[in-house]
């Protein structure tokens, strides 16, 4: 392994960079371990979160703008060697794709940008998962060109990314934990004076101010900030209308004649 990709490698175990930053420099550091290739790719999958969001997200970097449409066209596809390598968790290229009709929407695509050859390389952290693809302009094996300092490569800046996916997940968390320190106080007061206006309980009190925050669209904190700076004067009428909203009518005995 070069000296130049050694020091690439010690860099990525001792920094994390951003996603987006992290997937450009892997994208470049792939293309330059690389020497048979034109250019490189790299894609990111990302799963639910640390933080718990259950959705899924999906990033890209490429180190030439002719090379990004292979990679929409795969992800739209659902065809190419970045699916086949995610689905199998195994490298997948394509020696020349003049002949390789594997791929029909990737390898027109590919034949257009005057790429004749790919290989991808999958790799799998924490609910992360990367994929690092080269491309050739002329026909012959990458993928085993692919192998060694990017491999390696590969495998360290994905744990990296990992790692500081999960580091800003709980920045956010902890974020998220002082704001509510910080507004608890102020929602308690709240509570205080809807209790008065309405004579009801702290957790009836509580249950509609929430009511009124999702309803409204607001945040809850400013909606008890907004209650607590009237000291309820002037909203008792919009206090009790609230109230009527959130409550159950009551249920009338089986003999009203209403």
């Amino acid at each position: 392994m070069p000296d130049r990709a050694l020091t690439r490698v010690w860099a990525w175990q001792t920094d994390a960079p951003s996603l987006d930053r992290g997937l450009a420099e892997l994208a470049e550091q792939a293309a330059s371990c690389t020497p048979d290739s034109c250019g490189a790719t790299a894609t990111a999958l990302l799963g639910p979160d640390p933080g718990g969001s259950a959705l899924e997200e999906q990033q890209t970097a490429a180190t030439h703008p002719d090379l990004s449409p292979l990679v929409s066209v795969q992800l739209a596809s659902g065809e190419g060697p970045i699916p086949a390598a995610r689905a199998t968790g195994r490298p997948t290229g394509a020696d020349d794709l003049l002949h390789d009709r594997r791929w029909p929407r990737y390898r027109a695509r590919a034949l257009e940008a005057g790429v004749r050859s790919s290989a991808t390389l999958p790799f799998v952290s924490e609910g992360l998962t990367v994929t690092i693809s080269v491309y050739g302009l002329r026909p012959g094996p990458l993928e085993e060109a692919a192998q060694g300092a990017t491999r390696l490569l590969g495998d360290l800046a994905t744990e990296s990314l990992a790692r500081d996916r999960r580091y800003r997940a709980a920045l956010t968390e902890i974020d998220q934990l002082d704001t509510a320190l910080r507004s608890r106080p102020v929602v308690d007061q709240a509570c205080g004076i809807v209790m008065y206006v309405l004579g009801c309980d702290a957790d009836a009190a509580f249950d509609l101010l929430r009511r009124t925050s999702q309803r409204t669209n607001r945040k809850l904190a400013e909606l008890a900030e907004t209650v607590v700076r009237t000291r309820g004067r002037g909203i008792e009428p919009e206090l009790i209308r609230m109230g009527r909203q959130a409550s159950p009518a009551p249920a009338r005995p089986a003999d009203d004649p209403c």
